[in-house]
């Protein structure tokens, strides 16, 4: 369904569009930011600042440079990085069992096998998958977390999902399903 005639109605002031934005998305955007932060209170939090700020900022989305889901996406990904940013995520503050269970229930999906397949790439290539696509950070992000060049870091994550592709073909799919990699709309 096109999303044209409430994104007119968004930018012209109707409450009702953004509404009917948010029951079409929020539950997508939703997902993107537990996975990301593993928070849910904080995940409440930051879906409404998403829509709170695609409200004020409709005006600068663009039709021609892309869907509107990939703009509340960045949108969504940038307020979490932002928000994981001003406290240390390295620090694990509740038992992730309990999480990681809640997750398995809503999404059908067994983490601990992609995990374990995961576990099975040489060091790099796990660390890679980790930040990029566990962790949410941008390839420019993770390269220097590594402490490697940025070509380095990119050949680590193509040489990963090679790897990946080849000798584990149903994680790749686990990894989107999961991960929320790819384009929704």
């Amino acid at each position: 369904m096109d999303d044209t005639s409430q994104i007119n109605r968004l930018k012209n002031g109707d409450k009702n569009a953004l509404y009917a934005l948010y029951d079409k998305y929020s539950g997508a955007l939703y997902g993107v930011v537990l996975r990301m932060c593993r928070d849910k209170e904080l995940s409440e939090d930051l879906l409404q600042e998403i829509f709170v700020t695609i409200w004020e900022k409709i005006d600068q989305f663009d039709p021609d440079k892309g869907k509107f889901y990939t703009w509340a996406y960045r949108i969504a990904r940038n307020k979490t990085l932002n928000a994981l940013r001003k406290t240390d995520p390295l620090i694990q503050k509740e038992d992730m069992g309990v999480y990681n269970s809640i997750e398995q229930e809503e999404s059908g999906t067994n983490y601990e096998a992609l995990n374990g397949v995961i576990k099975k790439l040489e060091v790099h290539h796990q660390k890679v998958i980790e930040l990029v696509y566990f962790k949410g950070y941008t390839h420019r992000e993770a390269h220097k977390l590594m402490g490697v060049p940025l070509g380095t870091f990119k050949s680590y994550v193509r040489q990963a999902l090679i790897q990946l592709r080849a000798n584990y073909p149903l994680t790749l799919l686990f990894l989107s399903i999961c991960l929320d990699v790819f384009d929704h709309g």
